[in-house]
């Protein structure tokens, strides 16, 4: 097994066993991958590589506390911690990011507001958690391009090399995805505003 070939999954592994080459190996792996997205949201060199280092002292806390939970692939995990860092920032300096949109499903560009007051910040807090739990009724394959999508910016190609599958593969669990989400939404006569 060559070092590129070795699985993120048996790095972990050795990390957490002591081996402290293991984590450069990750890190190595995915830079530029987590960089190049919180970077296109901060837009702040030093600012992203604050946030980039602030990601993995989490992930290093997780790792070492044995709290990690392989249930989904190390990337999509570390990109959502770096995620969480940067609306925790936003929040700090009172503004959301521009949310990038789909042709298909534009509900997160009300987060964009950059006047938030309290009651508006409530509502917008509120409509996350109700719309994860919507995303959460979603079939597996589904929700995971769903979240690999919208919330760690993933191109759809990008998805399509980390799930080892086609992109009109994942173009069209995307789409059902969001009709599914649809669905739900009509059949609970749910007011996502």
């Amino acid at each position: 097994m060559t070092e590129l070939t070795i699985p993120d999954s048996l790095l972990i592994k050795k990390y957490i066993g002591g081996n402290e080459e293991a984590l450069s190996k990750l890190i190595n792996r995915h830079k530029s991958r987590i960089y190049g997205f919180i970077y296109s949201k901060i837009k702040e060199k030093d600012l992203a590589n604050d946030i980039f280092q602030d990601t993995f002292v989490k992930v290093i806390k997780t790792l070492k506390s044995n709290s990690y939970k392989e249930e989904e692939k190390f990337v999509s995990w570390v990109m959502r911690i770096s995620h969480n860092l940067i609306m925790d920032h936003f929040r700090k300096v009172k503004r959301m990011p521009i949310q990038r949109d789909t042709d298909d499903f534009s509900i997160f560009s009300i987060l964009s507001d950059n006047s938030l007051n309290v009651e508006n910040k409530i509502i917008i807090d509120q409509l996350q958690i109700d719309l994860k739990k919507l995303i959460e009724e979603l079939d597996d394959d589904q929700k995971e391009i769903l979240k690999m999508r919208i919330y760690c910016n993933m191109s759809f190609k990008e998805i399509a090399e980390e799930k080892e599958i086609s992109i009109n593969t994942a173009l069209g669990r995307m789409r059902y995805a969001l009709n599914n989400l649809r669905k739900i939404i009509e059949k609970n006569k749910i007011v996502l505003t």
